[in-house]
């Protein structure tokens, strides 16, 4: 199995701060299945940037406050 991406998230606290968000319901917001917030919460899968600046937006925050970049991250040769 595949390292996880070097992208870390705040997506579920995010959701539970604004009234306890389900999934389905993010999902429903960025027309993406409920599926695939699911593995980007669980950093599983990176999502395209798109898809992050439509995150960022729903939470009203900047993109940033979302996901972080792990600095300390090696790339596989």
């Amino acid at each position: 199995m595949p390292p996880p991406p070097p992208i870390s998230n705040t997506i579920r606290r995010l959701r539970f701060d604004h009234g306890e968000m389900t999934q389905q319901q993010l999902a429903d917001a960025i027309g993406m299945t409920r599926q695939t917030v699911a593995a980007i919460e669980q950093n599983k899968y990176s999502p395209s940037l798109e898809a992050a600046f439509r995150i960022a937006e729903v939470f009203g925050v900047e993109i940033g406050a979302v996901f972080q970049w792990k600095a300390d991250h090696k790339p596989q040769a």
